[in-house]
């Protein structure tokens, strides 16, 4: 495993037409642990660069810049290295070459471009290309498929001739190529809005606490349930569901024979006695959204919450912030501990979604 390579920047995937966005978070970030850098930027590319002004040890930048702590970014690549002219009769060798001047020994090897239609075109070459290179990255020594613990190599194309170097530890990135959830469709969902649940509970929580907390026999409660795609991931799960909206939930939700339809305000309505649950997607000013979550989690009606922000179309960063704030304030309050975690999520669009829960 490598510790040695130095980091040059900052590779952050994101959603096309965010990258404004993911850049005004890298500068944050950035800035409030002193690293000194700037941001590039390509409007709807899918992923911008931030340029370190001094390089570092790739696992002091990592530690300094957790992927937990990014909202924007469906994954954070440490770049140590780029070519910008791979010869099209072989692109292994350079690649190759480089991985083990840097001294890498890896775990696993990504190739991935952004998500946009005209880097998916790269994706076919990639596929056709990504064997040969591991096989050449396992006879120099660099590829060891079986050591989960060691980093991630990344292989960024830009372009079949342009390749970004990075690297990530599994512990500390998505779990998926270009972070992106590849999720099944359940049969019995009304809508696709079911996926974001699934995609938020891999995404925003430990193995261990999704263990602990999606068992059965345990009550949920979902805020704006209809027609009830949320609902269907607890209820699947063996978790007793308060679905609260004013309209319809689906008949095969209802099936499940685990949820009580209760026709009623989400904002207005509050349970009888304590839950481990409580979801919310609401379309409603993220700040209203915010103030309600939190109560629920300080009062102690929820042990726990995953609820959208729906965001404006400007100042999305700062708005973030400011319900970050709130929800800080109101926690405070009672003098509870919290984890707050949020993320746009692969199924996500112009929301975010967040984690909140007393430890």
């Amino acid at each position: 495993m490598s510790s040695a390579a130095l980091a040059y920047s900052l590779i952050l995937y994101c959603r096309p037409g965010f990258e404004n966005e993911c850049a005004a978070e890298a500068s944050a970030l950035a800035g409030r642990r002193g690293i000194s850098g700037f941001a590039k930027t390509t409007p709807q590319s899918g992923y911008v660069h931030y340029v370190l002004h001094d390089a570092v040890n790739w696992l002091d930048l990592a530690e300094a810049l957790p992927f937990n702590d990014w909202v924007f970014p469906r994954q954070r690549v440490i770049g140590v290295g780029r070519i910008d002219d791979l010869p099209e009769r072989d692109r292994v060798t350079p690649i190759a070459d480089a991985v083990a001047e840097l001294g890498l020994r890896v775990g696993r090897v990504w190739g991935e471009t952004a998500d946009t239609n005209d880097a998916k075109e790269l994706s076919g070459f990639i596929r056709r290309f990504s064997p040969h290179l591991e096989k050449a990255l396992t006879r120099q020594g660099s590829l060891k498929p079986r050591h989960d613990d060691w980093p991630t190599l990344h292989l960024f194309f830009r372009s079949a001739s342009s390749v970004d170097i990075g690297l990530t530890l599994p512990h500390d990135a998505s779990p998926w190529p270009m972070g992106i959830a590849r999720l099944r469709m359940p049969r019995a969902a009304p809508s696709r809005s079911t996926l974001k649940l699934a995609e938020a509970f891999m995404a925003l929580m430990s193995r261990e606490e999704q263990q602990s907390t999606l068992r059965a026999g345990l009550k949920a409660v979902d805020l704006g349930a209809a027609p009830g795609g949320w609902t269907l991931q607890f209820a699947e799960r063996g978790l007793h569901v308060t679905a609260v909206d004013n309209g319809p939930i689906a008949d095969s939700v209802l099936d499940t024979g685990m949820v009580e339809h209760v026709r009623a305000d989400g904002f207005a309505w509050r349970p009888q006695r304590r839950v481990e649950w409580m979801v919310c997607d609401m379309v409603e000013q993220p700040s209203r959204v915010a103030q309600l979550v939190a109560d629920w989690v300080a009062t102690g009606r929820c042990q726990r919450s995953i609820f959208n922000l729906k965001l404006p179309m400007k100042k999305r960063w700062e708005e973030i912030e400011r319900c970050r704030k709130l929800i800080d304030q109101r926690m405070r309050l009672h003098d509870d501990k919290y984890v707050l975690r949020m993320k746009h999520l692969y199924h996500d669009r112009e929301e975010i979604t967040a984690y909140l829960a007393r430890v």
